[in-house]
């Protein structure tokens, strides 16, 4: 019975994420199936602003859960990010540069396996008893290095060949929320010359599926894997927030560790913001109302544009 529940999930799940969402503002190209030598195939949604493409060239953000951007009629908790219209508005308005979204879904099954940071499971590996729980919940094996290797090498020459885009670093970033907060870090971390900057939304510190409570969380691990891998910001961006309701909860002693560790980098103002939003919760409705402000730290107009 559990497996047939489990089949029917991922049946029902693939069932959605193949509708093309609808938007209110801008427009959706899909890019069916999309083949990978890293990674299962799946579709990618490419969201271009109204007007697109009068700008000229645009700016690009990839954000992963792509799924549960843009439609909530098609989403599993009726819940999405309503990424069309704060990007579209903040464009209209000329709060931002020209930018487009490249919407990648999760794996139904390999969510968490594609979204640990392997360096952070490499640094585990010494320690047989963790390492050995975190299998299990990465159904055999880490793979967000090929889900990186896919997104870099395979879905982001497509969209720079495709679509008006700038190729550099500097018009080029990564977001996501909870462990697809710790893959748009993990992403910024380790392609430097890919990633301009980084936005992530309630990043799930503790680094399980399973209950946890005070020290026992993979948070020593990814602590550690921030500190080897994060180098001096030079021109790049990074962007942390979270609430302080249901799973947001229990990350407020997490997020000052790391904010120390930025600081300690050189990390300053003009490029790393960390927020915390009173009465927010760890859903994608809280994520939308806060939208805004990743967007204009990453887009947002500065003198020298």
């Amino acid at each position: 019975m559990k497996r047939l529940f489990s089949f029917l999930l991922l049946l029902i799940s693939t069932l959605v994420r193949a509708q093309v969402p609808k938007v209110s503002s801008g427009s959706i190209q899909r890019l069916e199936a999309f083949p990978s030598k890293y990674v299962d195939a799946r579709n990618i949604d490419v969201w271009l602003p109204d007007g697109y493409p009068a700008a000229g060239t645009y700016a690009v953000l990839y954000m992963h859960d792509g799924q549960m951007l843009f439609d909530s009629t098609i989403t599993w908790n009726r819940q999405e990010w309503r990424v069309d219209e704060t990007a579209g508005r903040l464009q209209r308005e000329g709060l931002t540069i020209p930018f487009i979204v490249v919407a990648i879904p999760n794996h139904p099954k390999y969510r968490f396996a594609e979204y640990f940071p392997s360096i952070a499971a490499k640094v585990m590996s010494v320690n047989l008893t963790r390492i050995d729980s975190l299998r299990i919940e990465l159904q055999g094996r880490v793979r967000s290095f090929y889900y990186m290797k896919f997104l870099t090498e395979e879905l982001k020459p497509y969209i720079d060949r495709h679509f008006a885009t700038y190729t550099d670093a500097a018009h080029t970033f990564i977001a996501g929320s909870s462990m697809g907060g710790l893959i748009s870090l993990y992403g910024f971390t380790e392609y430097p010359k890919v990633f301009g900057g980084a936005a992530c939304l309630s990043t799930h510190w503790p680094g399980s599926l399973k209950r946890f409570s005070g020290t026992e969380t993979n948070f020593p691990y990814i602590k550690e894997y921030v500190g080897l891998r994060l180098k001096k910001p030079g021109k790049r961006r990074l962007y942390f927030d979270r609430g302080d309701r249901t799973l947001d909860s229990f990350y407020a002693p997490f997020q000052p560790v790391i904010d120390s560790i930025a600081k300690k980098r050189e990390y300053g103002s003009r490029n790393y913001r960390t927020l915390v939003f009173p009465g927010a919760d760890h859903s994608e409705r809280a994520w939308a109302a806060r939208l805004e402000e990743p967007l204009l730290f990453l887009f947002g107009r500065r003198k020298d544009q």
